[in-house]
């Protein structure tokens, strides 16, 4: 069987630059690439060690229809966008800090699961919702 691995996973988000800003300083992602194409831009980021992998910020509308992109936006308003995104560190207690200082909105402080991880949660800029675990 032939290998296979996932590339993009897509973000939407209300505004691209905001989104960029705390997943770059938030949670340390490095910006790799930045498309615009009809008023609209990609954006994707990375971690160093996983250099397969990339998040694309874009917004609601962005090469999608104008009916489509009006739906998710009312879905991204109300933060009913499918979620999480769950993000690993070595050190959930610092990591988390650092989230929080960024101005993101806690919704749990770090705490142990009954089901396993240690883990913590957060918004994103754009009512995302964002899990981070402890590494084990």
């Amino acid at each position: 069987m032939s290998n296979i691995a996932l590339r993009y996973l897509p973000v939407t988000v209300d505004d691209v630059d905001v989104a960029l800003a705390f997943y770059r300083n938030a949670l340390g992602l490095e910006p790799r690439g930045d498309v615009a194409s009809d008023g609209f831009r990609w954006v994707t980021l990375g971690f160093a060690g996983q250099p397969g992998l990339e998040i694309v910020l874009s917004e609601p509308g962005a090469g999608r229809s104008p009916d489509d992109g009006e739906a998710l936006h009312r879905l991204l308003a109300k933060g009913s966008l499918p979620g999480p995104l769950v993000f690993s560190t070595d050190d959930l207690d610092a990591t988390f800090e650092r989230v929080r200082a960024s101005g993101a909105e806690v919704l749990q402080e770090p705490m142990d699961q009954p089901w396993g991880p240690r883990d913590c949660a957060f918004r994103d800029p754009a009512g995302n919702l964002i899990r981070i675990d402890q590494a084990t």
